[in-house]
């Protein structure tokens, strides 16, 4: 990946990518069983020195470099939800697959269009599963539930996406004490902080206290109510339901976070488009982004000087710090070079380009042995490699549906927050709306699975 640009775009666009490429839970089954997508081009068939290979485009030229160096010619294609529908429909897929595992393994895996990697993980001398960080459970599936099961997939790197990074210069301002590294705030504390923190002038906000957005806000309050012991979904993860004691308690500090105004929300988005512009004018006190978000500090010397890294904040007394996105590759089913997408497996995630990325700071490496390739040169970096080094015990997998996409959930939410946010609906009326939407959207795609 690129050190600048590839880390950025993996979060600052996530919802947009993820939007781009979740499927609509009634769309995949019914798809035509033949399509012209344009890649079947010979050269794409087993054996061939050719590989379909769909991704960002930010990420070509970094794709091109590992075939260059596995002596494999690169057929990119564009990520595209339409494209990518038809190929799986029409059997016809790319070799290889950019996707996002602590979200989209379920949803894949269950309709029967992912490759099991357990063979050759088994045989591989380069990925071995004892060196493969936990996070890449979120790319196993059983059936059932997440983090158990067959391997569909591996993540390119991670972070545990609740967590936070906070400018000290604004902190101290504003007479602040600086967070602890090793005890999480509470989400009531934080609230407050961001209050104190925020800054207006004429009646509108000039320094955001806190963006509690991180990577999209079904995934915030899905992360919320897991630390209160409670979960968004039903155990058999065919239902949502906000209207329980844990998940309504997030609902509701969402809804005063919104309404206080201290920062990006559903209802009033952050200009800039993601956190880091803001962050870097000094715009923003606290950003809820994870590990990751230290690859864009590290291009800044003097903001790199005040920023610090803390544990992810708790809501309730269950301690967890998950993981969002785990964003990598995985191989369809209907692949036509799987020998050779192994091969790129391998390197990708286990040669040189993984050991560059490890050294970046834009994630965690997926490989516990490139753990020591994180960046420590800096006083910021050591901060943040131990404060990092601290949550990772506390790293726990979050099952999610396999029966709808997290961009349709979240498009639940951005059609019912931001009236509910402006016209002060009680928390108990938008988890009554936001599950009976929901539901019916998880219904549509239960029955196609079956």
């Amino acid at each position: 990946m690129s050190v600048s640009t590839t880390g950025s775009f993996d979060r600052r666009r996530f919802l947009t990518v993820s939007a781009g490429a979740a499927f609509a839970a009634t769309a995949l089954p019914g798809c035509a069983a033949s399509v012209d997508d344009g890649s079947s081009d010979g050269d794409t068939k087993a054996g061939s020195k050719t590989l379909t290979v769909m991704s960002s485009e930010d990420e070509k030229k970094e794709l091109q470099a590992v075939g260059k160096a596995l002596g494999i010619k690169i057929n990119f294609v564009a990520g595209d939800a339409t494209k990518l529908n038809a190929m799986l429909a029409a059997k016809n897929p790319p070799d290889v697959v950019r996707g996002l595992g602590a979200v989209e393994t379920p949803y894949f895996a269950a309709r029967g269009l992912m490759t099991d990697l357990d063979p050759y993980f088994a045989k591989s001398s380069v990925l071995k599963v004892s060196d493969i960080d936990p996070v890449n459970d979120v790319w196993r599936y059983d059936g059932k539930k997440q983090g158990a099961g067959p391997r569909y997939g591996m993540a390119k790197d991670y972070s545990q996406d609740q967590m936070l990074w906070y400018r000290t210069d604004l902190f101290e301002a504003a007479k602040l004490d600086l967070l602890s590294e090793t005890e999480p705030v509470s989400y009531d504390e934080l609230l407050e902080l961001g209050k104190k923190l925020t800054k207006r002038r004429l009646g509108k906000v000039k320094v955001y206290g806190l963006s509690a957005s991180g990577l999209g806000t079904f995934s915030q309050l899905m992360g919320m109510t897991a630390s209160t012991g409670g979960s968004v979904f039903a155990e058999d993860l065919a239902s949502v339901d906000f209207s329980s004691p844990e998940a309504l308690k997030a609902l509701e500090w969402y809804l005063e976070y919104a309404r206080s105004d201290i920062g990006p929300n559903v209802a009033n988005p952050n200009p800039d488009g993601w956190d880091w512009p803001t962050y870097q004018a000094g715009r923003m006190a606290i950003a809820s982004d994870g590990y990751w978000f230290g690859g864009a500090i590290s291009g800044d010397p003097k903001v790199a000087e005040v920023s610090r890294f803390a544990p992810a904040p708790q809501l309730g007394s269950t301690r967890i710090s998950p993981c969002f996105g785990a964003t990598g590759y995985w191989i369809p089913k209907d692949a036509k070079n799987k020998d050779a997408a192994w091969k790129f497996f391998e390197y990708f995630f286990g040669g040189k380009a993984a050991e560059e990325r490890a050294a970046s700071g834009w994630g965690i490496p997926s490989l516990k042995s490139l753990r020591s390739k994180m960046p420590q040169g800096q006083p910021y970096q050591k901060q943040a490699f131990k404060v990092q080094e601290q949550e990772l015990e506390h790293f726990s997998v979050l099952t999610f549906t396999p029966y709808a996409q997290l961009a349709a959930l979240d498009g639940v939410i951005s059609k019912v927050l931001p009236k509910a946010i402006k016209g002060k609906t009680s928390a108990g009326k938008v988890a009554d709306e936001l599950n009976k939407l929901m539901n019916e959207q998880i219904a549509k795609g239960k029955e196609l699975v079956g």
